[in-house]
């Protein structure tokens, strides 16, 4: 591999893309990728992008995330995440390329009280999880050079996420109620991006062996958990500057009381010990991360 890797990123302008950018910025040439001359809808077109670019690194930040729109667009939803991931994974491959790609906590179906680990059966109550799933599955029966992470609750300092919606409607409303059945923990694009970007150069470096002692399926999550009510809760308690120094009551309510098109899972918390073993990585704590994140807000809205 030379010393400065050609990197695709697909997804550049997501809130985990554009990261990326940021992460890798240093460690090669970054080709990025967006929907204009990616387009996962069309699989053969991607077939010729990685043909193309001939990368060394494919940072596939890239799906179709629309949790609830998936349920009435199942084959559009599963050609984007679970089509092209396979696609990839053939294309990488050939290449010899090392194919980074997310997966998703929706993958389980949330009845395990424990947090989630990978040797555990995968279950998916939703069009997004099945999809995903199959994606990840694709992608290890190619195998050759790939990581996949599972994350979960993905929000960062840019992009559309639980975070930007409550911000919005924290202006707006003066009452605002959040389910609180529901356990998962909050993971930001920065933390994503960071430990990527550390587990990528250590693979590429040798520091964890041989391609079959490291390449596989990891869950990335920031540490500790809490339910949406108590990301709600946590974020209103930063945010008074960013919403006009005011704050919504929040009250608590069940799944049932918030029926969506798309079932989740009530335990969506995942155990992190395995990308610990294997990399020694390991993701701030989510209330940490969120201070991060909304210092990022912070500074930009100073900078405007």
């Amino acid at each position: 591999m030379p010393a400065k890797p050609r990197i695709l990123l697909l997804g550049p302008t997501g809130q985990v893309g554009r990261e990326l950018q940021t992460s890798f910025a240093n460690l090669g040439e970054i080709v990025c990728a967006g929907r204009e001359s990616a387009d996962l809808s069309a699989p053969q077109h991607l077939r010729d992008l990685v043909r193309r670019t001939a990368p060394a690194i494919i940072l596939n930040a890239a799906a179709y995330t629309a949790v609830d729109r998936a349920e009435s667009e199942p084959e559009l939803a599963a050609t984007i995440n679970a089509e092209a991931p396979r696609v990839l994974a053939e294309e990488a491959q050939q290449l010899g390329a090392l194919l980074v790609h997310y997966s998703t906590d929706y993958v389980f179906d949330g009845t395990k009280p424990d947090p989630w680990t990978e040797a555990d059966t995968p279950a998916p109550l939703n069009t997004y999880g099945a999809g995903k799933l199959a994606g990840e599955q694709a992608i290890q029966n190619v195998g050759g050079r790939h990581l996949i992470f599972r994350t979960s609750w993905v929000y960062g300092p840019h992009g559309r996420n639980f975070l930007f919606t409550m911000l919005r409607l924290g202006r707006e409303r003066d009452r605002l109620t959040i389910v609180n059945d529901q356990f998962g923990a909050p993971t930001s694009s920065i933390e994503i991006a960071a430990a990527t970007r550390s587990i990528v150069e250590g693979a590429i470096a040798g520091r964890f062996g041989e391609v079959n002692e490291w390449a596989g399926l990891y869950h990335m999550t920031c540490a500790d958990s809490t339910t949406w009510f108590g990301f709600a809760q946590a974020i209103f308690a930063r945010a008074s500057a960013l919403i006009g120094g005011k704050t919504p009551e929040l009250i608590p309510i069940t799944t049932e009381e918030f029926p969506t098109p798309a079932r989740r899972p009530r335990n969506s918390v995942l155990s992190n010990a395995k990308l610990k073993a294997k990399f020694g990585v390991r993701l701030a704590p989510w209330q940490s991360a969120l201070d991060n994140v909304m210092a990022v807000l912070r500074a930009e809205a100073t900078l405007d």
